[in-house]
Parts: C-alpha cells; structure tokens; sequence
C-alpha cells in the first residue's frame, strides 16, 4: 500500500521527517541552544493562550491577504531564511517554487545552499538575509548582489549569538561530504534510504557550501568562521546598512523595547521579534510573550513581524492578534521539505492557511486585518516587556 503523501499536521510533516532523515540532519533542524527551555517556550506559550470565538455574524469569505516589505502576499505567513538545507536535493529552490504557488514571500539565507539567482528566479517575492560578517565592502557586495539578482527586501540577522552549546549533545556536521566522511557517517545514513535516494537520484552529494557567501563558495563553517571573527555591530552599523540599502529592511532579532525604539531610530521598516528559535541565549522568554509590548511601541511607526514557535494556522492568528503584521516559519516547512519536497513545503503552508482561515471564521471577522486582542484570552503573567 502506497502511503498517501499528504499530511494533515505540522506535527504529523515532523514525524515523517524524523523517519526519513539521518539523525545529524533531523538533529540540526530541532537545534536550540543549552537546554532547550527557549524552543520549548516557543510553542508551549502558544497553548497558554484561548480564542474568544463568536457564535453569529460570521463572514461566508474572508481576506487572508496583506502586504509585507512592500510585497503583497496572500496571507501573512513568510518563509524565514534557514541555512543549508540538506534535507533534500532541492533545498531552497523548492521552497521558492512552493512559496511562488502559494503567493508567499520567500526569505533567503545568505547561508543558504542555493545561489540567490536562482531562488529569485524561482520566486521574485524574495527578500535575501544577510548577517553582520566581514568587512564592509564585502558586505555591500552581498547586498548588491541580492539587489541585481532581484531581491525585493532585506533581512538583517543578529539574534543568533556565540551560546551553541546544547545539554543533550550536538549533531555531527561535516565540514565537507567526500567518500571518507560518507563512510564514517555510513551507519547513520544508511537506515534512511529514501533520503539517501533522493541524492543519489540528482547524481551529487548534499552540498555543504553556501555560494552566497562569495566566490568560490565556502563552506558552512567557513562562513560561520568567518562571521565569529567579525566584530559585532552598533546602532550605527545597523543605520549604515539600512541606507545603504536603501529599501524595505527588516532587523530580525529583537526581543526588547528599548532596542525596537533603537531599531527605529536606525531607520529600518519592519522589524521581527525573535530569539532565533531557541538558538540565542536559552531561558529566553518565547517570542509571543514579548510580542504585545513591543507592537504597542513601535507599530503605529515600523512593521512588527514574529519569529518562533508558529506550527499551526492558529498560532498565526494568536500572533496577529497581538500586534504582529506577519509572521516568519522556519522548522514547520522544513519539515515538510523533508517529508515530501516541495509539495510537502507547499502542504505546510496550506495547513496554516486553512487553520487560519479557521480562525478568522470562527472570531467572527472578515479579514485578517480586523484581528485584536479582544479575540484572545490571556492568563494573567502571560507578557514580558523587556528593556520598557
């Protein structure tokens, strides 16, 4: 019997992800630093929150769509950049294809696996991530590269700091994958020959480089080197990047008041409230829980977006109705990548968009815009502000 390919879940894509993949690559993707408290809070404060639903006067349709960075997008879910995917031979360029089909905006990493020339070609709703790594002029270059290639948008990068240790061991990740490294991760690849397949299909090995980085392409850690060595930025570099940009500019990272005020202050248009994941400082509080002060702040000024936790239609509208314009998914659609390429990419997305589209229903609004927070039930100590 053929299993059928489709999924109904976020949790169900995860499932099938960790059958099919080699545990080093299934690990990198569950990846949080230390302990893990941060990734767990992530999704679990979601579950602390309650809908307010309406029992009449619902809506027979309604408008899921809005823009972002200046991009229109059929619903406010984005594609947030993620390095190296080699969970499947496609990577980035199949995410593009099935984020084009849904009329989503596709965020690429500058780690990514793919050249950004590609990817655009794939989806001109491409907004290209950068992190602070280099010098200036080599990072202008990336930019303008980003911009020749057709990048609508760009993202800035700085909540991913120097704690990566974590309690329960890291993943081996190979710096290159020759015959020698293939033999010794042997035992753990070979249980999972229908990831193993998909490669061998294509004729090439998972491609550890990130070419848009420069050229020739280093590989993963040679990027991640080179963004160790890096003197972190200011206040003054994140203002020099958004001039020299000089379009629409998200500042990806932000957890507190104080530095949403600054972000503004540097000139940036949007910014995302998030905590990398879980991959900055563990014990940090889940991204939804600092969402509301930081949203009445600045979000009459910028657009606020949010990054962390997102696994289900549902958390998006909790999201939206908390301040937040958009949201950011990384581990759902990579799951689903890995589950069943870029159809699984594109199951992911309809499941937020039907579990949204649930939710809009049900709270008795036309539109995704009408969201607020007397949709939702908050238990007393639910918010954080930080730095207020």
């Amino acid at each position: 019997m053929v299993r059928n390919p489709w999924f109904e879940t976020v949790a169900e894509a995860q499932r099938r992800a960790k059958k099919r993949l080699p545990y080093a690559v299934y690990g990198a993707l569950l990846a949080g630093s230390e302990r893990g408290r941060t990734v767990g809070d992530n999704v679990g404060a979601f579950g602390e929150l309650g809908f307010a639903p309406r029992v009449v006067g619902h809506h027979a349709v309604r408008d899921l769509t809005t823009t972002v960075l200046g991009m229109p997008t059929s619903m406010p879910v984005l594609i947030s950049p993620t390095g190296v995917q080699a969970v499947h031979p496609d990577g980035e360029v199949a995410v593009a294809r099935a984020a084009a089909n849904r009329g989503v905006i596709m965020g690429l990493s500058s780690f990514a696996s793919k050249p950004v020339e590609e990817v655009v070609a794939a989806n001109p709703s491409t907004a290209f991530q950068i992190y602070w790594s280099g010098d200036r002029d080599t990072i202008v270059r990336r930019m303008e590269r980003a911009r020749a290639a057709g990048c609508k948008a760009l993202i800035v990068t700085l909540d991913w700091s120097f704690s990566h240790g974590r309690d329960w061991g890291s993943p081996t990740i190979p710096e290159r994958l020759d015959l020698r490294t293939m033999v010794k991760m042997a035992p753990d690849v070979l249980p999972h020959p229908g990831w193993l397949w998909r490669f061998a299909r294509t004729g090439r090995l998972p491609d550890l480089t990130t070419p848009n980085m420069g050229t020739p392409a280093p590989t993963f850690f040679g990027a991640y080197g080179e963004w160790m060595r890096t003197v972190p930025p200011t206040w003054e570099d994140v203002a020099w990047l958004a001039k020299e940009w000089n379009g629409p500019f998200l500042l990806k990272g932000v957890g507190r008041v104080d530095d949403a005020r600054r972000a503004v202050d540097a000139g940036v248009s949007a910014l995302s409230v998030s905590n990398h994941g879980g991959n900055n400082l563990d014990t940090t509080p889940a991204t939804i829980r600092l969402l509301p002060s930081i949203a009445a702040a600045v979000g009459d000024q910028i657009e606020v977006l949010l990054d962390g936790g997102i696994r289900r239609g549902g958390d998006v509208a909790k999201a939206l109705a908390l301040g937040a314009r958009a949201v950011l998914i990384g581990r759902a659609y990579l799951w689903g990548l890995a589950a069943n390429g870029q159809a699984g990419v594109e199951n992911v997305v309809d499941i937020m968009r039907g579990g949204l589209d649930s939710a809009v229903l049900g709270l008795g609004h036309a539109s995704v815009g009408e969201l607020g927070p007397d949709d939702i039930v908050i238990p007393d100590g639910f918010t954080r502000a930080l730095g207020a």
